[in-house]
């Protein structure tokens, strides 16, 4: 940090919404409100609702909380230099953002990963899944999942702030840790090399535990009859379509980030961009509330009790 030369940094995207900021600015506004209630809004019924404390319902809680955290490290920001006349954000302010992007980044996976591991013992062995998945067990999975990555992420990052920093412009509307190494006029290309093998420890022992949970979930539904097949893929549905949905935002991230993308048009860049950190946000507690039951009827119950919706409506669609 010390070596840092650029008092701030450029964000060159944003230029292409200078005709329309306002608009976009109501958009983004409107995008976080939505995350936030959301988000809250399932955390509260299933914090209330004795009967929700389930280990899964707990991993749902926590992917809501990430979620939150990543939208804020976000949104905020994004907004208040949409506004401004030079679209210049501090160094420190772009350092900050960077290891809060990126923490929330790979939380998510590894969440999403944990959920997946809690599926596959669900399915594969139910009659023990209580003693597996045992209060001790599930806090020491919580705060592994919260450490690793925020501890893994701090030791690379350690490195690029030891770089000298001579650039000032971002071609994006965020900081990110590629971008501050490309600004970078330090001859450190161990840096690349590193970052490859962190890359590695942030996602492949996650993606590991998902291959072999599902591999294990799909061994057991073979033997499974049609129905109890039926009944045990429902229960992965959420997760999985989460885990698409935020690794091909991911991974159009990742892309865009490593390799030219000038061919592509950019307000079509700027919108993969966000995907990863705004589209997951806002389906997910639509997914894990709505499309789940029991914590639907308790949503709905909360609109009968404030008069949201009409009481036989909401009685209607509480059965449905």
């Amino acid at each position: 940090m010390d070596n840092t030369t650029a008092a701030a940094f450029k964000m060159a995207a944003y230029a292409v919404m200078e005709k329309h900021k306002h608009g976009m600015f109501s958009v983004f506004l409107l995008v976080y409100f939505v995350t936030i209630i959301l988000n809250s809004l399932l955390i509260s019924i299933l914090h209330q609702n004795k009967e929700l404390h389930q280990p899964m319902n707990v991993f749902i809680c926590l992917l809501s909380l990430n979620e939150m955290y990543g939208s804020t490290a976000l949104l905020p920001a994004t907004m208040a230099v949409l506004l401004s006349e030079t679209h210049e954000v501090p160094a420190k302010w772009c350092m900050a953002q960077v290891y809060f992007l990126h923490t929330y980044a790979s939380g998510e996976f590894c969440v999403l990963a944990l959920m997946g591991y809690d599926r596959y013992v669900a399915i594969c062995y139910p009659l023990h899944y209580h003693s597996i998945m045992s209060n001790s067990k599930m806090w020491k999975l919580l705060a592994l999942v919260i450490l690793y990555p925020l501890i893994i992420f701090a030791c690379f990052y350690s490195l690029t702030l030891q770089l000298r920093i001579c650039g000032k412009v971002i071609p994006k509307l965020y900081c990110v840790n590629m971008e501050l190494v490309k600004n970078s006029c330090s001859n450190a290309p161990y840096i690349s090399i590193v970052g490859l093998v962190f890359i590695f420890l942030l996602v492949v022992p996650q993606l590991v535990m998902i291959v072999f949970s599902y591999a294990q979930i799909s061994r057991v539904c073979r033997k499974l009859q049609k129905e109890s097949q039926a009944k045990a893929l429902k229960t992965c549905i959420p997760h999985l379509f989460s885990l698409m949905n935020y690794t091909i935002g991911s991974f159009f991230e990742i892309v865009q980030t490593r390799f030219e993308m000038s061919h592509v048009a950019l307000e079509l860049r700027i919108f993969l961009s966000l995907y990863f950190v705004i589209i997951p946000p806002i389906t997910n507690p639509l997914l894990y509330g709505l499309g789940t039951k029991i914590v639907r009827v308790h949503i709905l119950k909360l609109f009968i009790k404030y008069k949201i919706l009409p009481t036989k409506l909401a009685k209607a669609l509480t059965t449905a």
